[in-house]
């Protein structure tokens, strides 16, 4: 029989070698989660815009001096949000504001090293499994294009805008959130089968694949649409629950020319359909949850849905409260924290759901493979009584 394929069967590839790339892929992960907590505090506080130019390397050091702090003050003062959103704005609040989108690029430039440096430390030791060469090396790749696109994405609030384009921060959103489902279903991949789950030759059956790999996707759908919403500033209007503005479809909903822009450009129907997802992917999870009790499931993915399920419906409650006190600083960001974690036990529920049918299969091989015949031996003779 050919060596196995699934990364997670003993002999695939060496421990030292699994458990390298696991640590790596791990601190990967939380290096995203803070990224991600910290761009929606620079977003909440609207610091985003306080560094006018991008220098990836020197842009590291921050001003040294009065006369540095006053040549950045007054670099700010020359785009349109200084005089609307930040109106007024002294030399000490500036520095507020700036401290946390310095922080931010920096986090971001940490999480670069974070993803480069042990990716080429291992590939040139040769650890990296071929199966995983080519989606291993687009991580610092990606992750090097999510630098560009968070700077196309500032350079859209400094000249006519007061605030950065809807589009390019979902946009930025979304790259995150596929460095990070490549992260997480690649460190579920090489997680080592337990002896017990090698024994159970149980697949999960193809509809249950299925549903959460919609679900995953519907709830992908769901944190991008979040990403316009917090564009648009939509978080801070109609802010009841269920209905907005007294009615279930809120006032001026398709106000916008042409009809699908009300989509991406009106903030009643960004939180609209925001809410609308979110309620629709809640109902499929939960429904998923009930119904996997007593599904022909084996336990790894059973217990993966049950932990999406209780994620999810956290979820669903903290964007509720969030929406209803006016996106306070600290909810949003655990609204946005919690929705990438949600996404997070999606992806682990749908990955070891895929892996039960290479598993099983490999298990089928095992057992259905015929024993070598053996030569006969002088011990096989029976002896004359």
């Amino acid at each position: 029989m050919s060596a196995p394929t699934d990364l997670g069967l003993p002999g695939a590839l060496p421990a030292r070698d699994r458990m390298a790339l696991r640590r790596w892929l791990l601190v990967s992960i939380v290096a995203v989660f803070v990224a991600v907590a910290v761009g929606g505090i620079t977003r909440l506080t609207e610091s985003g815009l306080s560094i006018t130019e991008w220098k990836p390397v020197s842009g590291a050091l921050p001003p040294s001096n009065d006369a540095a702090w006053a040549a950045e003050f007054a670099k700010f003062q020359q785009i349109p949000q200084a005089s609307s959103t930040h109106a007024g704005i002294s030399l000490g609040q500036f520095k507020w504001i700036y401290w946390w989108e310095w922080f931010h690029r920096n986090v971001a430039r940490t999480v670069g090293l974070v993803f480069a440096l042990p990716w080429l430390l291992f590939l040139v030791q040769g650890r990296i499994p071929r199966q995983l060469r080519l989606r291993l090396s687009a991580l610092p790749l990606l992750t090097l294009g999510q630098g560009a696109l968070g700077w196309y994405m500032v350079q859209s609030g400094l000249v006519e805008r007061i605030s950065v384009s809807a589009y390019r921060l979902t946009a930025h959103l979304g790259l995150a959130l596929g460095i990070l489902a490549v992260c997480v279903w690649t460190y579920s991949e090489l997680r080592e089968r337990t002896p017990t789950e090698r024994d159970d030759a149980q697949a999960t059956p193809r509809g249950w694949r299925l549903a959460l790999l919609g679900a995953t996707t519907l709830l992908g759908i769901t944190v991008l649409s979040g990403g316009f919403v917090a564009g648009l500033r939509g978080g801070r209007i109609f802010n009841e629950f269920p209905l907005m503005g007294g009615q279930v479809v809120p006032p001026g909903y398709a106000q916008l020319s042409p009809w699908w822009a009300n989509a991406f450009e009106n903030p009643a129907a960004a939180q609209f359909h925001h809410r609308l997802l979110a309620l629709a992917v809640t109902a499929l999870v939960l429904a998923l949850t009930w119904r996997a009790r007593q599904a022909p499931l084996p336990a790894t993915v059973r217990r993966a849905v049950y932990a999406f399920g209780a994620v999810i419906t956290v979820q669903l409650m903290l964007g509720i409260t969030t929406l209803l006190l006016a996106v306070p600083i600290p909810l949003g960001v655990l609204h946005q924290f919690t929705g990438v974690l949600a996404l997070t036990a999606a992806l682990v529920a749908t990955q070891r759901a895929v892996a039960t049918v290479g598993l099983s299969a490999t298990r089928s091989r095992e057992t259905a493979a015929p024993r070598p015949v053996r030569a006969p031996t002088a011990a096989d003779v029976p002896r004359p009584v």
